[in-house]
């Protein structure tokens, strides 16, 4: 759990000990993806790159429940798709568009993407998100529309349009799909994920309710810098992490 007098991302004396962090945040990331209802079936997948095999990522088993993955659990996929850790097979889609967006993407760790409530009811309007709170700002100027369908995401080339759509932001919104974020560390990029989908809810909302006033250009800027770096999505995650371990400690197994 996290040490409260020294709340800065961990360095690691052996490659082993910073695998087992991404494995053990990975679960973590599932159980409270699992715990906040982001789950859809089979859908759904969050990947964290080898910190020493760098062309492959750590990824969830196909039709294993989120609620019920653990460290132990996780698979080992190369750039070809072959799983070369673990027994049970990887969910096609996952590959195909996290592949794209690790090899697109040399300072991603991790990225995330759920068919989420919120999430993807915005993604079927095809826009942006507004700066209408403080959290939101985060994504201001800092996330994408994939404005495009074609069903579910099995070919190479769709993934590389998608991974292309991401460029260099934190988020893209998937039209009629739903949500997909990264980050530099598993807690940054599944932080980014979960505070995304809840402005989603947020805006969908607001805009129920009335016409939403937007933060004006100059603070949504400022604001960004304050709540949208790679350090604020990193410390956003952990008092979630130390209450999903603390709640169902059998995830680290």
């Amino acid at each position: 759990m996290s040490d409260p007098s020294s709340l800065t991302p961990p360095t690691f004396d052996s490659v082993e000990d910073e695998r087992l962090h991404r494995k053990q945040r990975l679960a973590a990331a599932f159980r409270l993806f699992s715990r906040f209802g982001f789950d859809e079936g089979v859908a759904g997948h969050i990947t964290a790159r080898d910190p020493e095999l760098k062309d492959h990522f750590w990824v969830n088993p196909f039709a294993m429940h989120f609620g019920h993955i653990k460290v132990s659990d996780l698979i080992l996929v190369n750039d070809k798709g072959e799983v070369v850790e673990g027994n049970r097979p990887v969910n096609t889609a996952a590959f195909v568009i996290h592949s794209q967006v690790h090899a697109a993407r040399p300072d991603v760790i991790a990225a995330a993407h759920a068919h989420s409530t919120y999430g993807k009811t915005w993604s079927s309007l095809r826009r942006p998100l507004d700066p209408l709170t403080q959290d939101v700002c985060a994504f201001y100027n800092d996330h994408a529309v994939f404005d495009d369908y074609t069903g579910v995401v099995l070919d190479l080339e769709e993934g590389k349009r998608l991974a292309h759509a991401l460029g260099e932001s934190k988020a893209v919104i998937l039209s009629n799909h739903g949500l997909l974020t990264v980050g530099h560390s598993v807690d940054e990029a599944a932080f980014w994920f979960i505070t995304m989908e809840r402005s989603c809810q947020v805006q969908l909302m607001a805009e129920a309710a009335g016409k939403p006033v937007h933060i004006d250009k100059e603070q949504a800027e400022l604001t960004s810098t304050q709540v949208g770096g790679h350090f604020a999505g990193w410390l956003s995650f952990q008092p979630l992490y130390d209450r999903i371990v603390r709640e169902q400690p059998d995830l680290l197994e």
